[in-house]
């Protein structure tokens, strides 16, 4: 196992950790969970920068990395969910989403063949830690409003919604890339 890959399986690490600090759900928890959410998707970029850097990219790597990213995401989006932050619809299509393309890769694997990530799959691995980055931002600032002595019944209407319109573009993303990634690798649909 090298340095790439045992910085993957740190991010899945991370992203537990991240979860429970949003179910905890208090300013503090928020406020760390947010800077473990950043260090996790920091460690995105890392392990992939290493990989390429000292030539160490792996098959294991090309399957824990976007397997890290799902456990990251999802994860941080059902814990949103659970404290009643998220539309539900949204995330089940984002779910459903990464399970149909974990599953390509799986079977793919069952026939020798390692799909990697794709550069608009990245891109959407991107957007969805932005959209979390500042959907983490306003949660924060909603619930240092208050202790600051500011009133804070409008911000709460604000940030429904734009939380709400936010996930609607990251479901949409998501979904994009999916049937780019399902279009790209037809072959192998077809094989099953």
């Amino acid at each position: 196992m090298n340095i790439a890959n045992q910085i993957t399986i740190l991010r899945i690490l991370i992203s537990l950790l991240c979860m429970g600090l949003i179910l905890r759900f208090s300013l503090t928890s928020l406020i760390l969970g947010f800077f473990l959410f950043l260090l996790a998707s920091f460690t995105d970029f890392l392990d992939g920068y290493i990989a390429r850097k000292k030539n160490k990219i792996s098959d294991l790597g090309k399957l824990l990395d976007p397997l890290a990213d799902k456990v990251l995401i999802i994860g941080v989006f059902l814990a949103l969910l659970e404290k009643g932050l998220v539309n539900s619809f949204l995330v089940i299509l984002i779910m459903i989403r990464e399970f149909l393309i974990t599953g390509l890769r799986l079977f793919a694997l069952r026939q020798n063949k390692v799909i990697a990530a794709q550069s608009f799959g990245k891109h959407k691995t991107l957007t969805q830690m932005l959209a979390i980055i500042f959907i983490f931002i306003l949660i924060i600032t909603e619930k240092t409003l208050p202790k600051l002595g500011i009133s804070w019944d409008w911000f709460k209407d604000f940030r429904k919604i734009t939380v709400f319109l936010i996930m609607i573009w990251v479901a949409g993303i998501t979904l994009i890339s999916g049937g780019m990634y399902l279009w790209k690798n037809r072959k192998i649909i077809k094989s099953l």
